[in-house]
């Protein structure tokens, strides 16, 4: 009897050893007959802006890896095309053209070359602001700051496909490995440097709290908002009035807006007023202003 239990011992240990053997088989998968894509990484991102104040010499301007079966090698051409986009406040977004958009540029399989980095072949392009504004249809004249241009690249390869943004979801659009894409945003900027310390003289100062005859002198520090180009902060909101009449600024957060040379005032004091301002009128070396809060 004991012979017996121990030989069905053994046959059961087989037999789970059997099984779980089993579990690790893999499927016959062809994968030799999967088909593939191909995408153009991201390698650098050499001017994505358009200078409001410079516009003759701004450009959108890239540098693309093709990744493919063939490293690169079965790409024919890469189109470009181009779109305006403004938003409208109350409106939404407005499109020049209405509909699509344009062709600006066509990359040749011969613009593609090897590099001393990767086994795929590498291209690099720049495409004027003028030339994208010329090829929606519109002027120098017409383009305001925070329009944006809308890039669009659409790859064509040897075997008669076309790959473009709508080929691809947001992993191969936006992480790092693919940065793929196959569209870019361009934003008209309009560059601020406003920062720095100035000397202020003030008069026709009156408040219910307090007023101040005459006329008083200061410096007044402007100070780059990181996270909001072409704000300021302000070191006295009241440009030295408050301290005129005996009370003091403190921890007001009030700012002076610098968009595309428009100025405009906003914020508020410790006592939660809010703060706005007119030009009066602005040169080279001086600016006039009517604060308000």
């Amino acid at each position: 009897m004991k012979m017996l239990k121990y030989s069905f011992g053994l046959l059961a240990s087989a037999l789970m050893l059997f099984s779980s053997c089993r579990d690790f088989v893999e499927p016959n998968i062809p994968y030799t007959d999967f088909d593939t894509g191909a995408y153009l990484r991201t390698i650098a991102r050499t001017s994505t802006t358009f200078n409001f104040f410079d516009l003759a010499n701004s450009k959108f301007a890239l540098t693309l890896e093709a990744v493919d079966a063939e490293d690169g090698n079965s790409v024919e051409t890469v189109e470009i095309y181009v779109r305006h986009r403004r938003l409208i406040p109350g409106v939404g977004l407005e499109f020049t053209p209405a509909t699509g958009d344009n062709l600006v540029l066509t990359l040749q399989k011969s613009d593609f070359a090897p590099n001393s980095e990767s086994r795929f072949l590498r291209t690099s392009f720049e495409i004027s602001a003028l030339d994208a504004i010329q090829a929606v249809g519109l002027t120098p004249t017409d383009v305001e700051g925070a329009d944006v241009f809308e890039f669009r690249l659409v790859l064509n390869d040897r075997f008669g496909r076309s790959f473009t943004n709508t080929s691809v979801n947001n992993n191969v659009a936006g992480a790092p490995f693919y940065a793929s894409p196959f569209q870019y945003n361009v934003s008209v900027i309009c560059p601020s440097d406003l920062a720095g310390t100035y000397d202020f003289e003030q008069s026709n100062m009156e408040s219910v709290y307090g007023s101040c005859p005459g006329t008083i002198t200061g410096t007044t520090t402007w100070t780059a908002v990181a996270s909001t180009p072409g704000a300021y902060t302000i070191s006295d909101g009241t440009f030295g009035f408050w301290d005129c009449y005996g009370d003091s600024w403190g921890n007001g957060n009030v700012r002076i807006n610098d968009a595309c040379g428009a100025l405009t005032m906003s914020g508020s004091d410790k006592y939660s007023a809010s703060y706005s301002m007119t030009v009066v009128s602005a040169d080279a070396d001086n600016l006039v202003i009517q604060w308000l809060n």
